[in-house]
């Protein structure tokens, strides 16, 4: 014969279907291309609640971005380079500090095939508005693409 469900039981399900009909965390996007010379495995946002569509960075504060890749190549170099895309359009993002051989945990020339960990802190400015933006943040060695990912963010 049925059974009978708890209520509790019921109210799982019933969270658990709500939670899967599309309601999505933080997606990072690959823009990398087929000349792109690397992949990253991993990007941490300080502070970003991964269960949200975007991380929140708080104006006023720093952020610090870490992104964990590996590289076909040797990278003599690297440099960020970082956009923010509003409205489809891409606005430069000047970085405090762009060489990415520097205070970033890595130390040139980077070898191939191994996993390295970039990390940098910049500030939010206070004057940055309260926006919905997606940041695309590039690793660059010379003239080659090492990585590209895009962050959906909000500054709040």
């Amino acid at each position: 014969m049925y059974k009978s469900l708890s209520v509790s039981t019921v109210g799982l399900l019933l969270a658990l279907a709500i939670n899967n009909l599309g309601v999505q965390g933080v997606q990072f996007e690959n823009c990398g291309d087929e000349n792109t010379i690397g992949n990253y495995s991993l990007v941490e946002v300080s502070r970003c609640n991964l269960d949200e569509p975007a991380c929140v960075l708080k104006r006023n504060t720093n952020a610090t971005i870490s992104i964990t890749f590996t590289s076909d190549e040797e990278l003599p170099e690297l440099k960020a380079v970082v956009h923010g895309i509003i409205l489809g359009m891409e606005v430069p993002f000047n970085l405090p500090n762009p060489n990415g051989c520097k205070d970033s945990g890595l130390e040139c020339p980077l070898a191939p095939d191994t996993e390295h960990k970039y990390s940098t802190t910049l500030p939010v400015l206070k004057q940055y508005p309260k926006v919905a933006v997606e940041v695309k943040w590039e690793l660059k060695s010379g003239d080659k693409d090492v990585i590209c990912v895009k962050i959906p963010a909000k500054i709040q």
